[in-house]
């Protein structure tokens, strides 16, 4: 491996980035709408300060609380869709990359032997 080459990404490894990506972007636009939401229920209910800051952080720790069970879904959904490809995972590409080094040394090594 003398080339600086970057690997090529998988088509399949690409749509799930792809989709990944969205998924994380819808997310984060509803907690910015929901966070919109507050301040306009707080407007209109006449919550206090403190009340609207309280409010906020429930309702910010109950979104992170469903952002988190999103993520770990999708990335199980994933994770099971790909067992079917038997795609490497990145540690046993990486295993698979240490044990081609190690290979190619010791032919590096009984090359010079001769």
């Amino acid at each position: 491996m003398d080339k600086q080459e970057t690997p090529q990404k998988h088509p399949l490894a690409e749509t799930f980035e792809r989709v990944w990506s969205q998924a994380l972007l819808a997310v984060s636009t509803a907690e910015e709408e929901a966070a919109r939401t507050v301040q306009r229920v707080a407007g209109l209910a006449g919550w206090s300060p403190e009340e609207m800051i309280r409010q906020a952080r429930l309702l910010t720790e109950r979104l992170a609380g469903q952002r988190k069970d999103l993520e770990h879904n999708v990335e199980e959904g994933v994770r099971r869709a790909l067992v079917h490809f038997k795609i490497p995972r990145r540690d046993e590409m990486q295993d698979i990359e240490a044990r081609l080094i190690r290979l190619a040394e010791r032919i590096e090594a009984l090359g010079q032997r001769k």
